[in-house]
């Protein structure tokens, strides 16, 4: 049995891990590699492996840096089968599709400037990408046992991350040694509202363990509700705008979650809130086919006649028009809207429109990669770079940790280290090097004798 890390290795994106096992080969996770430009083009473009090779994918959740490079796996020739959760599977239709455009988006505005000696570039996928992706999807039930290859028995239990988001177990036969792999996915945190608390299965002898915040502690929810009412209590005194950048899947719901109970309890005045997403849109309604994700605090406010995701204030919006009318309304108002690192998508407009005013907040709620436009606002930086046109930003500028749908480094621990034995051979992936390192440092501090951070291609004996 040999387990090689190809992606999310001393960083947050493009998780590809590959299981080989009795001669047939096993991916877990198929993530977009997101960074620069030509690099991601590169890396995404050019598997570290033969497609065709492989026998079947599992995918612990639908975020694009987990399963945003499927579409590419199917068009050169993957015919296996993908395992998913069934919000998953549901997810991941709306999430692919959406991205294929972007691809296409992307490749129709870059050939603009090309000239005509120059060959045009090709999007990554396209839509019909998606379908023979969509077609190879299998859903598979919390806690339902599936033999995936010959030798591999999965069972998938909830992580608590995202909506489907799972924790991947995977019990192994080759020549007659047993083991039980574990990996992570990404993992969410415990109280977390809407979700369940993240399960954990036991008895692994190898960990693929997720290390985003492996270094960070993150404030309690509590004190995400305070400075949530702060933020609006403020823009309503000034009659200003608050933009917030927001993941489409998770962040958004958990985002509108919050403010409506915050209206319910008469904390923050009675301003409107417009989510101006037409994939968050979509995704929240697959959040509401898929009730058994839903934590307990959920499930009785859907049982009393409850709506977690709609309340009078809020508006979703889907058509440009309506997105364009909100630059030219006056606050107070909230603007929640893709993408969550301010790259790309409608955020940038309205980031355009209100940055360079004194009475608008924008509010970071999420993770910011390195380079992008969030973590340039997050570190302050006085001009900004929209569409080719540097900003002053005049705007506050506020970050919220608390909302992260992350472990961080004391759940970690405690979820890793839970009865597990010392023995158990740990690998960190999918942080930034410092955060894997903090982990990994902790980790052998308490008696984890076998942990360690992969690299990148290497391929290691299980």
């Amino acid at each position: 049995m040999n387990l090689s890390f190809l992606g999310a290795v001393r960083t947050v994106t493009g998780s590809m891990h590959l299981l080989e096992i009795n001669g047939s080969r096993v991916l877990l996770d198929c993530g977009l590699y997101q960074g620069r430009r030509e690099e991601s083009n590169r890396r995404n473009r050019q598997l570290p492996f033969e497609p065709r090779g492989i026998d079947a994918v599992i995918l612990s959740h639908a975020h694009i840096d987990h399963s945003g490079n499927l579409p590419q796996l199917a068009r050169q020739g993957f015919d296996g089968l993908i395992y998913t959760t069934p919000a998953s599977r549901d997810l991941l239709s709306t999430m692919l599709r959406d991205s294929a455009f972007i691809q296409e988006q992307d490749a129709k505005f870059l050939n603009k400037d090309r000239r005509r000696s120059q060959a045009p570039i090709e999007p990554l996928y396209e839509y019909a990408d998606v379908v023979r992706t969509m077609e190879r999807v299998v859903a598979v039930p919390y806690r339902a046992k599936v033999s995936v290859v010959n030798g591999v028995e999965l069972m998938l239990y909830d992580a608590g991350h995202i909506l489907g988001s799972a924790v991947v177990a995977l019990d192994l036969q080759e020549r007659g040694v047993r083991r039980r792999l574990g990996f992570t996915g990404d993992l969410g945190r415990r109280e977390s509202p809407i979700l369940r608390d993240p399960e954990r299965p036991t008895g692994f002898d190898v960990l693929i363990t997720e290390s985003t915040y492996g270094g960070r502690l993150h404030d309690p929810y509590e004190k995400a509700s305070l400075e949530l009412a702060e933020v609006l209590i403020g823009a309503a005194d000034r009659g200003g705008k608050v933009i917030v950048p927001s993941f489409a899947v998770g962040r958004a719901q958990e985002l509108v979650y919050h403010i409506a109970v915050l209206l319910r309890e008469k904390r923050i005045p009675d301003i409107p809130i417009y989510v101006d997403s037409p994939l968050t849109v979509d995704v929240t309604e697959i959040y509401r086919l898929h009730p058994e994700c839903y934590d307990v605090e959920v499930q009785k406010m859907i049982e009393n006649g409850g709506e977690p995701f709609g309340f009078k204030n809020v508006t979703y919006i889907r058509h440009v028009e309506d997105s364009k009318a909100l630059n030219t309304r006056s606050g107070p108002m909230v603007i929640i809207s893709a993408s969550g690192m301010a790259e790309s998508g409608r955020i940038l407009h309205h980031l355009r429109n209100n940055i360079g005013d004194p009475r608008n907040t924008i509010l970071i709620v999420g993770y910011q990669a390195h380079g992008t436009l969030g973590r340039k606002l997050v570190e302050k930086e006085p001009e900004v770079s929209i569409f080719g046109e540097r900003m002053s930003v005049r705007a506050e500028v506020r970050v919220m940790n608390a909302l992260s749908a992350h472990a961080d480094q004391r759940a970690l621990l405690e979820w890793i280290l839970n009865g597990s034995d010392p023995d158990q051979r740990i690998f960190i992936v999918h942080g930034d090097e410092d955060q894997s390192v903090a982990l990994e440092r902790e980790l052998r501090s308490r008696g984890a004798r076998e942990a360690l951070i992969p690299e990148l291609g290497r391929e290691y004996a299980i």
